[in-house]
């Protein structure tokens, strides 16, 4: 029974952030024109799936009591070199593919380098780092143009089976291949001691810097599929500062959303998934509600201080930092 509790305890943000997004997509297709349908599942998930990557992205670097800024940044330089080099023959599109992530990665690797080795605080490290991102970026594409192997992006925004949307087929398999071996890996626990007392995890002889550092690095591959899907959405590359801003901004807002704490150290990238997909369904309820789109950022920052509230009511409540983590 203990047990129970213990597990019903440790996924609260979690089972959080699924209830709320499934109350809002329940009120959503609700009151759709064209109700509960594959179509609109599609389209919704398509949406969602964008700032889920950028939010998982976000969650490995927020977890070791970090924050990355350049994430937003991350996505659109990956964008835009996919618009270069995802085209061509199967071969030379699966090559594409790999240079993308591992340009992801590498991005996320000098974030954690400068962060750790340096000994540069994470936000002032990601902005500026973020802004070389941005800068790459508007080389690669200083208009928005390019194109991306066309059989790939169908298939990997179309639908399985004709039912089942490919994208959160995608979107599951980043959780089963990167987050769960990860958390539960030796690094994982590691990053999440450093988010919630690194100076404690140090003395116990947990590999502080190695789990930081791979949480970072897996931070820019991750945003780097979110990059790759931009790519197949879109069919183009853009430089477009306001979107990757905007991206970065929502992450961390998806983040709080799905239970993961700012302060570190307690919560899961699934949840911040779905606080990502919850965070998407505000604009789709304004939609079906005929709302004008000015209301939308009124209505997002509304959420995002409810979120960020709860979560300070909840560790103003506790006695001491151990127990937040309890």
């Amino acid at each position: 029974m203990k047990d129970w509790r213990y597990w019903l305890s440790a996924q609260q943000g979690t089972l959080t952030a699924v209830a709320i997004f499934a109350v809002m997509f329940v009120i959503y297709t609700a009151n759709h024109p064209a109700g509960f349908t594959a179509n609109v599942v599609q389209t919704a998930a398509n949406k969602g799936v964008l700032l889920a990557f950028v939010a998982m992205a976000q969650t490995l670097v927020v977890i070791t009591a970090g924050i990355d800024l350049s994430v937003g940044m991350i996505l659109l330089l990956t964008n835009c070199l996919a618009s270069w080099i995802v085209i061509g023959t199967p071969l030379e599109t699966a090559m594409g593919v790999i240079a993308v992530l591992l340009v992801g990665a590498l991005c996320g690797a000098i974030n954690g380098a400068i962060v750790i080795y340096g000994r540069l605080q994470p936000i002032v490290t990601t902005i500026a780092t973020g802004a070389v991102y941005f800068g790459v970026a508007l080389l690669l594409r200083p208009f928005p143009g390019g194109s991306v192997n066309e059989d790939l992006a169908d298939a990997l925004t179309g639908r399985l089976f004709g039912v089942i949307p490919s994208s959160l087929v995608a979107l599951a398999g980043v959780v089963l291949i990167v987050w769960i071996p990860y958390s539960r890996s030796v690094y994982g626990r590691a990053a999440y001691a450093a988010g919630s007392s690194e100076t404690a995890a140090y003395m116990s002889g947990m590999p502080i810097r190695r789990g930081k550092f791979l949480s970072y690095t897996l931070g820019g591959l991750i945003a780097a599929v979110g990059g790759l899907f931009l790519t197949f959405f879109t069919y183009t590359g853009d430089a477009a500062l306001a979107s990757g801003n905007a991206y970065t901004l929502f992450s961390i807002a998806a983040v709080v959303l799905g239970g993961v704490s700012l302060f570190g150290g307690k919560g899961s990238a699934i949840g911040a998934i779905f606080g990502a997909l919850a965070f998407r369904t505000i604009g789709d309820l304004l939609f079906v509600f005929d709302f004008d789109p000015i209301w939308q950022p009124l209505f997002q920052g509304l959420i995002l201080l409810v979120a960020v509230s709860l979560g300070a009511i909840a560790l103003v409540r506790v006695r001491n930092r151990l127990e937040w983590f309890l």
